[in-house]
């Protein structure tokens, strides 16, 4: 039987000689046991489990929504890469960009230029990554309902902690970050 060091045979090379299975590398492994239920069996959430269908049922405050639209909302990501890091979302229970009617293609996109401007102006931010990941194969964690990532950026924002630590230090709180955001949104058609 192999042992924790490789094979215990005669003769047998251990794996850190060989390159074999049990070979120390240099990834950290998250183990994420409660994802499983997004691949498994290609589960997604059901219309009536899902978080982008219940939050605007819910007060701004509590679903950490900004704005909200006739066709789309911008809420807070519950689990933000960056301070400000703002989720768009059709109300319609839809999963892909293709499926979106032309009047919630647009309100996306000008819910997504205005939480641009909102962001610069209140987060004082230098860029942003803005994007959709598709399908669970693409690596969106809710696949089922589309959602656009608008992730405000600053130069000095990958500090040693994501290198050395793999943590993230995010310095505002979400309650604080939605109150500043809700409160300098403006009409999605003004210029910021």
């Amino acid at each position: 039987m192999d042992g924790l060091d490789g094979p215990s045979h005669p003769g047998a090379v251990p794996f850190a000689e060989s390159g074999a299975v049990g070979d120390p590398d240099d990834l950290q492994r998250l183990w994420t046991p409660h994802r499983l239920v997004y691949v498994a069996d290609h589960h997604q959430p059901e219309r009536s489990d899902c978080p982008f269908c219940a939050a605007p049922g819910r007060s701004d405050e509590d679903a950490l929504i900004v704005a909200r639209g006739e066709t789309a909302y911008a809420l807070l990501n519950l689990f933000p890469y960056n301070s400000g890091h703002l989720l768009v979302n059709p109300y319609r229970h839809i999963s892909t960009y293709d499926e979106a009617t032309p009047e919630e293609v647009a309100e996306i996109g000008a819910l997504t230029q205005n939480a641009m401007r909102v962001l610069k102006r209140v987060m004082g931010c230098d860029g942003f990554n803005i994007g959709m990941n598709q399908g669970a194969v693409a690596g969106a964690g809710i696949a089922a309902h589309l959602h656009q990532h608008i992730v405000p950026r600053w130069a000095a924002d990958a500090n040693f902690f994501p290198i050395i630590a793999k943590t993230k230090a995010l310095p505002e709180l979400l309650g604080d970050v939605r109150e500043k955001v809700a409160a300098a949104w403006e009409d999605p058609g003004q210029p910021g």
